[in-house]
């Protein structure tokens, strides 16, 4: 799997899908290897068990689409829409976003391990249940976001936004609390030693 998480170059293609509507399509257990996508409307499109490989998706609407035990493995998006999108036991590992919009997306379950989400704007978004190992989240903005019970070990954290953010459940030992922002976010007590350990505060019993 290549890591592109860096910048590094997109997926090479070998067909290209362009301007369709495939608003409301069923897309249940179709294959797509090396396609380009570009300028195509996935609005309320639905997958199951559907899988993307090595695509690259520019300028796509997947808003209100849903997705379940879909897989979109090192795929590209470049300017998409995800508004009110749903992704339900996905795969999205080693794929990378850029200039994507996110409102109301929703994530439950799945893999996300080694994506590149840096300067992404996911407020609002909601992931619970999702393992982001070693994702690349420089800069992005979380603010009222919802990330509980996520594995984000390894991931890159810095100068995250996550004011207000419900961080409840979720591993957080790659996060430097001196290079984020967490006013007003949530967390748990077991949460709560690890970040005054990491400030250099010695927690004891009463």
């Amino acid at each position: 799997m290549t890591d592109r998480r860096r910048g590094r170059d997109e997926p090479e293609t070998e067909t290209t899908v362009r301007s369709q509507d495939w608003d409301g399509r069923d897309l249940t257990g179709e294959r797509h290897e090396r396609v380009a996508f570009v300028d195509v409307d996935l609005t309320e499109v639905v997958t199951q068990g559907t899988a993307f490989t090595d695509c690259v998706f520019r300028g796509v609407r997947f808003n209100a689409s849903a997705h379940t035990n879909t897989a979109f493995t090192n795929c590209a998006f470049t300017r998409c829409a995800f508004f009110d999108a749903t992704f339900t036991g996905c795969k999205l590992v080693g794929s990378v976003f850029d200039g994507c919009t996110y409102g109301l997306l929703k994530v439950s379950g799945g893999d996300w391990s080694f994506t590149g989400l840096a300067r992404a704007d996911l407020g609002g978004a909601s992931f619970e249940d999702v393992r982001m190992r070693e994702s690349d989240l420089t800069g992005a903005r979380l603010g009222g976001a919802t990330l509980r019970n996520v594995d984000l070990s390894g991931a890159s954290l810095q100068r995250v936004d996550l004011t207000g953010c419900d961080l409840r459940g979720s591993d957080l030992s790659a996060l430097d609390p001196r290079a984020v922002e967490l006013k007003d976010a949530v967390i748990d007590p077991a949460q709560a030693v690890v970040i005054a350990t990491m400030l250099g505060l010695e927690v004891r019993p009463g």
